[in-house]
């Protein structure tokens, strides 16, 4: 069945995607670097990061929540009727997502990172909002919030059921769903971050297909025209 979302859904789904494979894939070098020692930390995902790695890190992470919240609100209006209970729970699990991460990456932007520069990380008052990977609260909420995403993303591969770019950006959506069990388990098993990694293809691989995907559906919607009223 051919879907002609209007050209709002399309160039708003389209630019949503295009900032949230932008976002993401500037995370994952930022990630390289920093897992590197490029950034200042001791290298390693076990590694607290310095000042520079949390601007680094979490300012495209940041942005990356609304995008993607954006970008499954646009799935949704994509989707034909039969299919939207699937970009629904999509658009669902992607709020909790956003919400989660927004809220973290906002404080650790706003309230650590401040107190990190000016030498008073060290008080009592900041300890439960220091992000410190696999020992931490917020750290915990972390993966709560990315496993939210792969839930979404997971619901969202149902709505799409055609060949070639459907195809593409369905395979692309269930293998970041997959990625769940790998994402909330690691708090237990630190280990599993290393399978988890696999997000940093399976994600931005999801929103650049979707970007085309939009892109195409853009071009394929003849622009609305105004009929005049005569008198």
């Amino acid at each position: 069945m051919e879907i002609t979302p209007s050209r709002t859904v399309s160039r708003l789904g389209f630019w949503s995607a295009l900032f949230a494979a932008l976002f993401s894939v500037s995370y994952v070098v930022a990630q390289v670097a920093e897992w590197l020692g490029l950034l200042g930390s001791a290298g390693g995902p076990e590694s607290t990061s310095t000042p520079l790695g949390l601007v680094v890190l979490l300012t495209p992470s940041l942005f990356l929540g609304t995008a993607f919240a954006i970008l499954m609100v646009s799935v949704h209006y994509y989707a034909p009727d039969d299919r939207k209970i699937w970009s629904h729970l999509g658009v669902v699990f992607a709020t909790i997502y956003a919400v989660l991460i927004s809220i973290n990456y906002y404080v650790q932007l706003t309230f650590v990172l401040p107190r990190l520069l000016d030498g008073t990380a060290e008080s009592v008052r900041l300890q439960p909002f220091l992000f410190v990977p696999f020992d931490s609260f917020l750290y915990s909420v972390d993966l709560l919030g990315y496993s939210f995403m792969s839930l979404a993303t997971l619901f969202a591969a149902f709505v799409f059921t055609g060949p070639g770019i459907e195809r593409a950006v369905r395979l692309f959506l269930i293998a970041n769903g997959l990625v769940l069990p790998f994402l909330a388990l690691q708090i237990y098993y630190p280990p599993l971050i290393w399978i988890a990694s696999v997000w940093a293809v399976t994600f931005p691989g999801a929103t650049i297909a979707l970007a085309v995907l939009f892109r195409r559906a853009a071009r394929a919607t003849p622009e609305a025209t105004v009929t005049p009223v005569t008198g």
